[in-house]
């Protein structure tokens, strides 16, 4: 699908047929997953090569302390998430969790890991209300809810009125009565 009236390719020139992609022929597979069709691929290829690579994720907070995860320690923690998620939080393909964090690491850990479970993410920003919550919950019928230390009270408020939800994580370095603790459990 062109999305310009003149026809050009953005992407790089890395791909094995460059002239399937510019006549739009690109074989696509029956199923796709991103984690493990493109990330667990630029894993290896980052493992063969043997040398320094570039991050697959890079992150800065406002104090100046960083993370940076190459392919493969993207690949490696996002596993141990996806384990998190099917073991713990006892979700199956197809159940969803409202996630409510901040742009942190973890956030994309979670995002990566949905992918590898089939578990649908339904992202939700840090300045929702608790009778938002409620009705993010309710109306999506999520099984697991995943935010910070900073909303758990908000959720806790809420999630009597919430039959589907089963699982409350928490992103914080501090443990919550009734809450899983992403931190622990990685």
């Amino acid at each position: 699908r062109l999305f310009h009236q003149y026809h050009k390719t953005f992407a790089p020139l890395n791909f094995s047929d460059y002239e399937a992609i510019s006549r739009c022929e690109q074989e696509v597979p029956e199923y796709f997953n991103f984690a493990s069709d493109v990330l667990d691929k630029w894993s290896q290829i980052e493992k063969e090569r043997k040398g320094p690579s570039n991050p697959a994720l890079w992150w800065i907070n406002g104090k100046g302390d960083e993370i940076k995860w190459s392919f493969e320690e993207l690949a490696f923690l996002s596993q141990k998430v996806a384990n998190m998620l099917s073991g713990a939080c006892n979700l199956q393909r197809g159940d969803r969790v409202l996630v409510i964090l901040p742009r942190i690491p973890e956030w994309w850990l979670l995002n990566v890991a949905c992918m590898r479970t089939g578990v649908i993410i339904i992202p939700g920003t840090t300045q929702l209300t608790a009778q938002d919550i409620c009705y993010r919950l309710l109306a999506s019928k999520a099984k697991c809810i995943i935010t910070t230390d900073v909303l758990a009270p908000a959720v806790d408020s809420v999630a009597s009125k919430c039959q589907f939800l089963k699982t409350k994580l928490i992103v914080s370095e501090s443990s919550r009565a009734e809450w899983l603790n992403f931190s622990d459990l990685l």
